[in-house]
C-alpha cells in the first residue's frame, strides 16, 4: 500500500525536470557535490592538525633534549 514504483518515482522526476529544467539541476548537482568535497577536506585536514598536535610536542621534546645533550658533551671536551 506504501509502495513507490519505479513508475512513479519517473513520473516524479519528470516532473522535477519539467519544474526546474535540466541547467538549473546540473549548476546545483555540481554545488552540491562541491560543497560535500569541501566539507570532506576541511574535516580531513582538522583530523590532521589534531594528529600534529599530538605530535609536535614530543618531537619537540626529544630534538630538545638531544640538542642540549650535544650541547653538554662539547662543554665537556
Amino acid at each position: 500500500m506504501g509502495n513507490i514504483s519505479i513508475w512513479q518515482l519517473l513520473i516524479i522526476a519528470l516532473i522535477v525536470v519539467l519544474l526546474f529544467g535540466t541547467k538549473k539541476l546540473r549548476s546545483l548537482g555540481g554545488d552540491l557535490g562541491g560543497a560535500v568535497k569541501g566539507f570532506k577536506n576541511a574535516m580531513s585536514s582538522e583530523e590532521e592538525k589534531k594528529a600534529i598536535k599530538e605530535n609536535t610536542p614530543d618531537d619537540t621534546a626529544n630534538k630538545a633534549d638531544t640538542t642540549a645533550e650535544k650541547a653538554e658533551s662539547k662543554d665537556k671536551q
